[in-house]
């Protein structure tokens, strides 16, 4: 299966279903299911979100949900524009010459422990061990 290691707390924020876009500062051609994982390093974030993560249950150094990657969009002023009408917005970082990876159809799994890595990468389940 292909990862994507994210930070907390936009991993759970994307489990949750209330983060539907990854901001990166690189492009993907791949498009497709796509698993997410918590990775163990925290970013600081406002206290609304904190207050958020208690309801939701963060759970670092696992594979949280599973989605779709339906496109990866360059940011540009006007893509920017449309991102701040909404509460999106607060959940990324959106400058121009970035990516938004458009993550759909976004659904809770199993926790499955995994150790992270950069970019997008591919898991393969220990022999003997069960999802």
């Amino acid at each position: 299966m292909r990862v994507l290691s994210i930070k907390e707390p936009y991993a759970s924020l994307i489990k949750a279903g209330i983060k539907k876009i990854e901001t990166r500062s690189f492009k993907t051609n791949y498009r497709g299911e796509l698993y997410i994982h918590a990775s163990q390093t925290k970013m600081k974030c406002s206290s609304d979100i904190e207050r958020m993560l208690n309801l939701i249950n963060p759970m670092p150094g696992y594979i949280l949900c599973k989605c779709i990657l339906k496109d990866c969009i360059y940011m540009d002023e006007s893509f920017i524009s449309s991102v701040k009408q909404t509460d999106e917005y607060r959940y990324g970082y959106y400058e121009v010459g970035r990516y938004a990876w458009i993550l759909e159809n976004i659904e809770k799994i199993a926790p499955v422990l995994a150790k992270g890595k950069l970019g997008i990468w591919y898991y393969q389940e220990e022999r003997g061990s069960k999802k």
